[in-house]
């Protein structure tokens, strides 16, 4: 299937590692321009140049997405490298799973501001692209009740709601915005491969609560994200992709 990403412009936060990682790589092997950033600048020195190896135009920046001039000034200089933005992928958690209050303050301004403020700096360009997409990166944990702490799972459930509200308001001038609701997903340098070592009996009871007895890679979540964010998908806005391996109970109606 031709996703139609061919000379598209997408920018990624979070995109060194993990599904963020793998959605630009994605993007860029389906002929996209690409743009990441994130915290580590010899990473995002590493991923644009594996993007540009796959013959895409790419740019990345180091920057703590929860600064707003900063994230701003990355979305403004990925747009004048790209020639422009048609698509957002807001991929950033703080994984603040404590139940304190600086588990709601990191959560607040990483996990639902980051996603606003991109969001709002890339409109300008999103207005003006024939293909413009918006995709939030949630979690299961935003749909029910888990072990993780209760700041994580209402920001998670907040970003759904936010792409929800984003969809209705701008349906009518051609800009999509959905949601991706992964589950439990391990990678090198992930969470859950920290949580393997260092919380061994966390680790087993998150395994055994999905019924296909593993986590997800980081890829099947992003083939996800990069369909939902493509042409291909264009009449599909408004709806929360869960990619879970049916870990989640609730039926979504």
């Amino acid at each position: 299937m031709d996703l139609g990403l061919k000379g598209l412009r997408a920018i990624v936060t979070g995109g060194t590692k993990g599904i963020g990682r793998r959605c630009a790589d994605l993007f860029a092997e389906e002929g996209a321009h690409v743009s990441v950033c994130a915290r580590n600048a010899g990473e995002i020195e590493d991923t644009v140049a594996a993007l540009r190896a796959k013959g895409v135009t790419a740019f990345g920046q180091a920057v703590d997405v929860s600064d707003k001039a900063a994230l701003e000034d990355w979305v403004a200089a990925s747009a004048k490298a790209l020639g422009g933005i048609d698509i957002v992928v807001a991929n950033v958690s703080a994984l603040a799973v404590a139940d304190d209050e600086e588990a709601w303050r990191k959560g607040f301004d990483t996990d639902m501001m980051h996603t606003v403020r991109v969001v709002s700096a890339a409109m300008p360009h999103l207005e003006a692209s024939k293909a413009a997409s918006i995709t939030v990166i949630s979690s299961v944990s935003g749909r029910e009740i888990d072990f993780t702490g209760p700041a994580y799972g209402a920001f998670k459930a907040a970003l759904v709601h936010y792409a929800q509200g984003l969809a209705f308001r701008l349906a009518g001038k051609g800009i999509r915005a959905n949601a991706v609701s992964p589950g439990n997903t391990y990678f090198d340098g992930g969470i859950w491969q920290w949580i393997e070592t260092n919380n061994p009996a966390l680790f087993k009871e998150a395994l055994a609560l999905n019924p296909t007895g593993r986590m997800a890679k980081p890829e099947e979540i992003a083939r996800g994200v990069v369909f939902l964010a493509s042409p291909a998908s264009s009449f599909t806005t408004g709806t929360n992709l869960v990619i879970d391996g049916a870990l989640t109970k609730g039926v979504q109606l």
